[in-house]
Formats: C-alpha cells, structure tokens, sequence
C-alpha cells in the first residue's frame, strides 16, 4: 500500500502542477526532471534547452522562463497582509469567493443537494464517527460547496466537495494540515454519516520540495461506500494550505471511474481552488 500511495502522490502533485500552470496561477509547477546540462554557449550566460535564463553558471534561473506555463521552481506567494482576513466578515468574503461553483470546477458537474454549508466544524471521535460542531475559537470560517459529475453513458454519479477555512493564524491553519495527517492513522475506517462509510483511509504529507502550488498538501486515499455507490468504490482527498488559509478538495468514486479518473477531477479541483485563494490574498 505504501508504494501504491508513493506512485499516487507523484501522479496527484504533477496533475495538479499541470493544471494549475494551465489555469495561469502564480503558484503552478514546472517540470519535475533535471536541470539540462548547459551547452557551450550557455556556460556564457543565455538560454538552457527548456528555454530558461542561464547565468554565467549555465544553471538555470528558477524564477524565469519562456516556456508558457513554466513557473518557479518553488512556491514563493506571500499573503499581502492587508489581504489577510483579521475577522469572520472578511473570513467569509474570501472563503465564498475562492470556493468553486459548479461552472468553475470541471465540464458538466452539477450542484450537490445539499450544495453549501458553512459556519461549522468537522469533529472525528474516538469511535471514528464524523460530526459537526460550533467553529473553535482559532478558526474564522469554513465554507464547502459539493459538485456532482452526473450519472451518464453506464457510469455512476462521482461525488465532488470543496471547503476552505480561514484560520486566525499561520500556526492554526497548519495544525490542521498536521492533525489530518493523524486522523487516517488513528482511524483508517470512518463513518461519515447517512450510511457514508471510509476504510482502508492512509494520508501522506507531501515533502516540501514536491510541493509548488501551496505552502503545505497532503493526499488521502481510501474506499467509500454509500447510498447508491454501486458498491466499493475509490476515493480520493487532497487538503493544502496557503498563510492561514486551508483548502480541501473530496473525490467519491462511482461505477465506471478508475481511480486516475478521480485523481484528474481532485487535481483540477484542487489546483483551481488554491489559485482563487491566492486571488484573495493578493
């Protein structure tokens, strides 16, 4: 299973450092392979074989690039401070503005019922039973919009979810990104509610240097299993944070999907939703 989660972590990080180049964000990632050895004229100063500024090394300028999409090679957005939500008016400004609706995710997906909800708290017990409670004093707001890619051509019904939560600080937002991580471990089987069932549930935090859309991800995989799900199926979870800003992208799987078919769609959703927040903190 280890090796399974290593292979889909590199597929998950690249899908989305594709996507995010495609959607224009500041904070997408190039290519991941080595840096061209330099010809002679570039040991001068020019352009590596990618297209990069070299300088009198011949080694590449990770800051700059003509190739369209390629961007550095970390991640270097930071929050305009003024930007920052300091209270939960502002907090929900932005965390309604960089949720994605059903027109921003991708083609054809339709609104959840229920579709929003807000204002509250996922809490996961010792009996790995999920529930919902007031927002801890840390937080200033959590928003998640679910989208649906609907039944068609034979194929079930994938489920899709975003939330985004602003924290009243860096440390906040990144003890949940720490705290989730855990939460696999202490209970790889939960109950979401409604007859919604996780298991096999193993997360994996993304080493820094793999990480080029925000300043912290991880990635979640699993079973699910629910009303109308056809049976067993993948699913899939990425959470990432920007300052004090997290974002949590859900894939539930249906019949007819392989599990790169729900790597694609959280990897697009997840990119997608990280360039809004950076947006909002510009």
């Amino acid at each position: 299973m280890k090796l399974m989660l290593v292979g889909t972590r590199v597929v998950a990080v690249a899908a989305a450092g594709v996507l995010l180049a495609a959607c224009g964000g500041s904070a997408s990632k190039g290519g991941d392979g080595p840096d061209p050895e330099p010809s002679g004229s570039a040991k001068q100063g020019g352009r590596a074989a990618d297209g990069r500024k070299t300088d009198a090394t011949g080694k590449p300028d990770a800051k700059e690039s003509t190739l369209p999409g390629a961007l550095p090679s970390a991640y270097e957005f930071t929050p305009n401070p003024e930007r920052v939500p300091k209270d939960a008016d502002r907090a929900r400004e932005l965390t309604r503005g960089a949720a994605l609706g059903e027109t921003d995710w991708t083609a054809g997906m339709v609104r959840h019922t229920p579709y929003e909800s807000g204002g509250t708290w996922p809490v996961l017990a010792d009996s790995c039973v999920w529930s919902r409670s007031a927002l801890p004093a840390g937080v200033l707001d959590s928003f998640t919009r679910r989208l649906d890619v609907p039944a068609r051509d034979g194929r079930g019904r994938v489920q899709g979810a975003v939330t985004v939560t602003v924290h009243r600080s860096v440390a906040g937002a990144e003890k949940e990104i720490e705290d989730t991580v855990q939460e696999s471990f202490r209970c790889p089987q939960q109950e979401l509610g409604g007859g919604q069932r996780l298991s096999g549930l193993m997360s994996l935090r993304f080493d820094q240097k793999d990480v080029r859309n925000a300043d912290a991800s991880l990635f979640e995989a699993g079973k699910y299993t629910g009303p109308e799900s056809g049976g067993i199926q993948d699913y899939v979870w990425t959470k990432s944070r920007i300052g004090p800003v997290t974002t949590a992208v859900s894939v539930k799987g249906a019949k007819g999907y392989k599990n790169s078919d729900l790597l694609r769609i959280a990897a697009e959703g997840g990119a997608k939703v990280l360039y809004r927040v950076e947006l909002e903190l510009k």
